[in-house]
């Protein structure tokens, strides 16, 4: 877990001493039933070790899961107590994670077949396995980490743990022992990426080494207790096919998108926030040569480029002095120095626009971008913005022109009621009519209505309306079939 990202073993050492000495006194505020283990657990009703999801029964029955869960976080409390005095902390530097896990599973044990009679042997397995979550990992929210189904973790104060599942939310049966148990998990995650969070930085950004996103905020900012949000990155990257599988696409639109990558146009990919515009940004960025030196800048470093000559760059915040600062901006001026053949930016949120869609207009064609917008014109609404934000005094249809002859392609995401994820329109700029923009949508997707699961459902379908840059993708090899784009329905999501 988080011991791999330490540089050395006395590090670890230090780290081990700092945290459970930390969560001990945190534990120590909590009410407790002494040394009597057994007089805590007075009901032998089996708690599954594996649920995270929130019982859907009667109110009796959730009451009497409440109360289970209390009597076991309260075991769970005396026997992590007992388990970090009885350990030799000056052993620490020299043993392995694995042989410090042994050790620690066999002190749980012990205490509990000494003092926790009654305990069923899952209840006992549970406590044990929470214990050592509690000694290595992220403490409760273990089990939603290694639930690959799980895709995004929202903490809501220390009795408050949401999930997203095939895109539903959902309340889950994690609890923390109180408001500074969540705010000592989260100083462990932020500090192993150098990162810090107290009152005086209340407010933290950052990834885990999966490649997770994870943004926190604690009081005095946050009024009902800390607030986390964690975006998982999958084992595997997503696919192109998995796109398909889930109806998110057409083959037919990505053979064209898949086309316009290879043909070095420059896209741009809108979306809102949870919209998957980072996943397809990862997927089409798979259609990139082999040959090709390609930039990445992110401020939260999540995209899985796949081949072999990229160079990789992130931002970093200001330090406790405010200084040291590097912006997505200073990023994208260092990267024109770089020789790069594309230049992928994460997201566009700021005065970094302006530096983008320059590159793109000298020399830097292929690149890819996203930015947060509603629908494709929007998009180009917020670039405009953006690059206002420069503070050069820029006139807008000069503004304007330096968008049409940048961008090429813009890909609309959308996620959808019910949680599906499509693409809903892919246009084509095609250029200027006196101070506006002029572009056409490619392919569009159809919303039909809402399933009896609540799930939005429709039709892909092409407009009829041939791309003006066929002629561009058929100079650089790309030879696209012109009855692509005739007006039909390509498929249904239902």
């Amino acid at each position: 877990m988080l011991w791999k990202s330490k540089k050395n073993q006395s590090t670890k050492k230090g780290e081990f001493q700092k945290y459970h000495g930390d969560l001990i006194e945190t534990l120590d505020q909590m009410p407790s039933n002494g040394d009597d283990l057994e007089s805590a657990h007075t009901d032998s009703s089996e708690v599954a070790a594996g649920d995270i999801d929130t019982a859907t029964n009667s109110d009796q029955d959730a009451s009497h899961d409440s109360e289970t869960h209390k009597e076991i976080q309260l075991i769970k409390e005396e026997v992590h107590r007992e388990v970090i005095n009885k350990i030799d902390l000056s052993m620490i530097g020299t043993m392995k994670e694995e042989d410090l896990r042994h050790e620690i599973r066999r002190n749980s044990d012990l205490i509990l077949t000494e003092r926790g009679r009654g305990l069923t042997p899952v209840e006992r397995e549970q406590i044990i396995g929470e214990v050592i979550d509690e000694t290595f990992g992220l403490g409760p929210l273990e089990p939603l980490f290694r639930d690959d189904t799980v895709t995004d973790i929202m903490i809501n104060g220390a009795h408050k743990v949401y999930i997203e599942r095939n895109g539903r939310l959902l309340e889950s049966n994690v609890k923390f022992a109180n408001d500074d148990h969540v705010i000592k998990i989260i100083q462990r995650i932020v500090g192993a990426i150098g990162r810090r969070i107290d009152e005086t930085s209340p407010m933290v950004d950052g990834r885990l080494e999966d490649g997770s996103r994870i943004n926190a905020i604690i009081p005095p900012l946050a009024l009902d207790g800390p607030l986390v949000s964690i975006r998982r990155f999958g084992a595997k990257p997503l696919k192109a096919q998995n796109l398909l599988d889930n109806h998110s696409i057409t083959r037919e639109m990505l053979e064209f998108l898949s086309a316009c990558v290879k043909g070095r146009l420059n896209i741009l990919i809108s979306g809102g926030t949870g919209s998957g515009k980072t996943t397809l940004l990862n997927i089409l960025s798979g259609a990139i040569q082999n040959d090709e030196r390609v930039a990445t800048i992110e401020d939260a470093a999540e995209l899985q480029l796949q081949q072999p000559h990229v160079i990789r760059m992130e931002t970093r915040p200001p330090n406790i002095e405010d200084e040291g600062e590097v912006t997505t901006r200073d990023l994208v001026r260092n990267a024109l120095r770089m020789r790069p053949d594309r230049i992928v930016v994460g997201e566009c949120r700021g005065a970094e626009a302006l530096d983008m869609l320059q590159a793109m207009n000298t020399g830097h064609d292929g690149s890819l971008t996203t930015v947060h917008a509603n629908t494709a014109r929007d998009a180009l609404m917020r670039l405009e913005m953006m690059v206002g934000m420069t503070g050069v005094d820029i006139p807008v249809w000069t503004i304007r022109r330096q968008i049409a002859s940048a961008i090429d392609i813009v890909i609309q995401v959308v996620r959808l009621t019910g949680g599906p994820r499509k693409i809903v329109t892919v246009s084509e700029i095609t250029g200027m009519e006196g101070d506006i923009i002029t572009m056409h949508d490619i392919f569009a997707f159809e919303q039909q209505g809402v399933d009896e699961n609540g799930r939005a459902y429709g039709q892909f379908k092409a407009t009829g309306v041939r791309p003006m840059c066929l002629e561009q993708l058929a100079t650089a090899g790309m030879h696209i079939p012109t009855t692509l784009f005739e007006q039909h329905v390509m498929g249904s999501s239902k």
